[in-house]
């Protein structure tokens, strides 16, 4: 959500940055309602000065009783009160449209991303090379799993239809594995607390976090005013909603591992083989609250504890700084961590860090009180830490064997009851 009074100083930069964007600029149309609201507001407020200035009026005819007088500026009141339900509906119109606006409109690109139209704008930002021998081709994760008989695309078409899979036995117990690391990863080495959210939730926090209005044909509605969540970004982040922290509570860090729900409305024909691009899926989330002043710092924070994941996992990636035109709607600034895949021999993405300055505070209206006891609204940052489906993906395919096994990276052996190799089909 923007702010604006800022977009009223500085229109200019404004229609700057949402050019770089690739959109028109718009400083004008949202000025001209501004104005249209000011005004709305300026004749309810004005109708209700007049009639309270005419009581004293009235009341004074009444004093020197001149009757006649009086009758006159009661009638008067009685008009202006039947106007003063129109004007006050006007107002609430002039507010509705002009927020609705500025709803519509993505977040400003910080200066430092990079222009580009799509994705191939992106920029490398670092890379991480994997100690282990570099697989550069291999089968895809779904030829494995359906050797071994531990993915089943085919039940959970009867099930559910397409993009969703069953995932059963050891294939299953390391995805479990995966979430489990990354959780006791986040929060007894990076300072996360780890919260158990609801997955359903309602319009408000939908909106908090920019999936509503603008994307509803993604999300999954659940009836009953519900949506299911297509990431625990959404719970996490509106914990803050409604809320005036103190700045000594700052930065507030929270992970969660939860099923998320996304319709893919604009997938199809995109990855339709496999686990890439499910309906369903786990993912370990981290979101942060902070002080304006040290959300650029823990934008880095984020990113460096994400890929720590991929590290211990040992798995080569790359970090992208995506440009303008493949930024998300509510970022800032966004990294993007890709894996190596050999099975696809290409990287793919793995995880997803955003700042967002105060373009969701804006909408929870989630605030703080500094020290200087004003009280502005907070920066929020999230990112994938990381999503446990794509990370199972990239563990399959870079330890896999000849004999069609897969190696369990020593990491996640604790969490497999010490358990060192997924066997392959048998011969």
């Amino acid at each position: 959500m923007h702010d604006i009074r800022a977009i009223r100083e500085n229109p200019a930069a404004f229609d700057r940055d949402l050019e770089r964007r690739g959109l028109s600029p718009l400083s004008a149309e949202l000025v001209a309602l501004d104005d249209a609201r000011k005004g709305a507001v300026s004749a309810a407020q004005a109708n209700q000065e007049r009639r309270n200035a005419l009581a004293k009026e009235i009341g004074a005819a009444k004093k020197a009783r001149d009757e006649a007088r009086a009758a006159e500026l009661m009638a008067e009141v009685a008009r202006l009160k039947e106007e003063g339900p129109g004007l006050e509906a006007a107002q609430t119109q002039a507010g509705k449209i002009l927020d609705e606006r500025l709803a519509a409109i993505p977040n400003r690109p910080n200066a430092e991303v990079p222009e580009g139209a799509d994705e191939h704008g992106n920029v490398e930002y670092r890379s991480f090379e994997a100690t282990r021998p570099h697989l550069a081709a291999g089968r895809q994760h779904f030829e494995l799993g359906e050797a071994t008989g531990l993915m089943d695309f085919e039940a959970a078409a009867r099930l559910s239809g397409s993009r969703f899979v069953v995932l059963k036995g050891q294939l299953a117990r390391l995805e479990r594995a995966l979430g489990q690391f990354m959780l006791d990863l986040h929060t007894q080495e990076h300072g996360y607390t780890e919260v158990a959210p609801p997955v359903l939730v309602r319009d408000e926090a939908m909106f908090g976090t920019a999936q509503l209005p603008k994307f509803r044909d993604d999300q999954f509605a659940a009836g009953d005013g519900f949506w299911l969540i297509p990431t625990a970004e959404v719970p996490l982040t509106n914990l803050v909603r409604e809320s005036i922290l103190t700045e000594d509570e700052l930065p507030l860090r929270f992970t969660a591992l939860t099923p998320c729900f996304r319709a893919e409305a604009g997938a199809a024909g995109r990855d339709t083989r496999g686990m890439l691009r499910q309906h369903q899926f786990s993912k370990v989330e981290l979101v942060s609250i902070t002080a304006p002043d040290k959300s650029a710092e823990e934008h880095e924070r984020m990113l460096a504890c994400a890929e720590a994941v991929l590290k211990k996992l040992d798995l080569t990636y790359r970090v992208m700084t995506l440009c303008t035109g493949d930024m998300g709607f509510a970022s800032q600034k966004t990294y993007d961590i890709e894996v190596w895949v050999p099975g696809q021999e290409t990287y793919r993405e793995i995880s997803s860090c955003s700042v967002c300055g105060d373009f969701q505070a804006r909408r929870m209206n989630a605030r703080y009180r500094g020290k200087d006891r004003g009280v502005n609204f907070v920066h929020t940052l999230n990112g994938s830490g990381v999503a446990v489906g794509r990370a199972l993906i990239a563990v399959m395919e870079n330890y896999q064997n000849p004999d069609g096994s897969v190696t369990i990276p020593s990491v996640l052996q604790p969490y497999m009851g010490g358990l060192n190799r997924i066997e392959g089909p048998a011969s």
